[in-house]
């Protein structure tokens, strides 16, 4: 097996004060093409931990994507680190210093001494451009491990990465094909509900079951060799059959879902949020077809809340999604209602009739959260109807406590 190793560089990256998205973006990008990570590593600017971290990867990986510290800062050290563990002398890269002349002319500026650091690299490393900065990257072998050495600017290492070193790594290992993760997005069930229904299920050899949880999702991944699709969709059918009850949605997410379904039926809708606070709306706008056949969107306020707090929460609901899909001309409408502690309420209006819900949140959560299992719910209600499933679903993380569906011919 490959062992690609991914390591972070930089004090900022150590201890928090930013978001390590590039190492978030890579383990996704690699693993999508085959080269998943067996490890993630952070080490801040201290020459002795870098050179001690380095030196260790290098006896235990193949391959390894170095982040950071190129910059011509005194802090920005992993060149110099690099070339000492390697026992190798810096050398002026002249093309370099033409690409960083020409790119300061440009900005009507001058090439700085300073930035000159940029380009020393360790003698026999094999630069990698960097067409939109000041900092090259490069490879370098340190016992027969193959080390990239890139920039920490999300838009120069990504670059870099799709353009040189995943094309060098398909010539360098192309007996190496990886893993596929097929996806089943599930939404009502618990984790625990689902694997003890999932347990039973014969994997093939190399296939493995993974989960993962967030609010209000459980993904079941499944995991097998690359390209051994016709096994692996016999295995997806039979996990299916076990968990179709709560699934929304296979190797793409609810929102790609219900793009298909509003392109397939043709149907145009409204929504009107209250207790999403556009949530919906926002979360919508993602997807180019779920914007286009969207005809208004509404956010209710705490002035209009008030104007309705004395009516019933359902019944208030329901008359304001047919109101929506009426006064928006659109062919249905969707609607969330007020939140009263945990409870929420929400409804959908077509011109097959109506469906509310009144649904208790089975534990407190920050407002955030809390937004975003009122939407996720909401557009279930959306997807079912679309799907021709049962408007009404089932949640493990909300319990419910009331719902009415009004047919087309008792509102007419």
């Amino acid at each position: 097996m490959l062992k690609v190793v991914m390591l972070s560089t930089g004090e900022e990256v150590l201890h928090g004060d930013i978001v390590d998205t590039n190492a978030a973006w890579l383990s996704r990008l690699f693993f999508e093409e085959g080269y998943e990570l067996t490890k993630r590593s952070t080490v801040g600017d201290n020459p002795a931990r870098l050179k001690e971290e380095l030196m260790m990867l290098s006896l235990n990986s193949d391959v390894v994507i170095v982040n950071g510290g190129l910059g011509p800062t005194t802090d920005d050290l992993t060149t110099e680190v690099v070339a000492d563990l390697a026992e190798k002398n810096l050398v002026l890269s002249d093309y370099w210093v033409q690409q960083m002349t020409e790119f300061f002319a440009k900005r009507g500026k001058k090439l700085s001494d300073v930035n000159l650091k940029q380009a020393r690299l360790p003698e026999g490393a094999e630069l990698l451009d960097n067409p939109i900065g000041t900092a090259c990257g490069f490879k370098l072998k340190i016992n027969d491990c193959d080390f990239y050495f890139t920039p920490g600017v999300p838009s120069e290492f990504k670059m870099m990465v799709k353009q040189q070193i995943l094309p060098d790594l398909r010539k360098c290992f192309p007996e190496h094909t990886g893993l596929d993760c097929h996806k089943i997005y599930t939404l009502g069930s618990s984790e625990s509900e689902l694997a003890e229904l999932l347990d039973p299920v014969p994997l093939p050899d190399d296939y493995t079951i993974g989960y993962r949880s967030y609010i209000p999702f459980i993904e079941i991944k499944l995991f097998g060799p690359r390209g051994d699709d016709e096994i692996a969709f016999k295995v997806i059918e039979a996990i299916y059959k076990r968990v179709s009850k709560w699934t929304v949605s296979i190797d793409k997410t609810m929102l790609s879902q219900l793009s298909e379904g509003l392109n397939e039926k043709k149907q145009t809708y409204a929504l009107a949020e209250e207790g999403t606070s556009g949530w919906l709306a926002n979360h919508f706008s993602n997807d180019d077809v779920v914007l286009s056949y969207m005809g208004s969107s509404w956010v209710l306020g705490p002035n209009v809340s008030q104007n309705i707090a004395n009516e019933d929460p359902l019944a208030a609901t329901l008359a304001l999604a047919g109101a929506t899909k009426a006064k928006s001309q659109t062919n249905l409408a969707l609607v969330t209602g007020r939140i009263d502690h945990n409870q929420f309420c929400m409804a959908l209006s077509t011109p097959e009739g109506e469906w509310g819900q009144i649904l208790e949140c089975r534990r407190n959560m920050t407002r955030e959260d809390l937004k975003t299992v009122i939407g996720t719910i909401a557009m279930d209600m959306f997807l079912r109807y679309l799907s021709g499933k049962p408007v009404f679903g089932q949640y493990s993380i909300a319990s419910e406590v009331k719902k009415l569906h009004l047919p087309g011919n008792v509102l007419s």
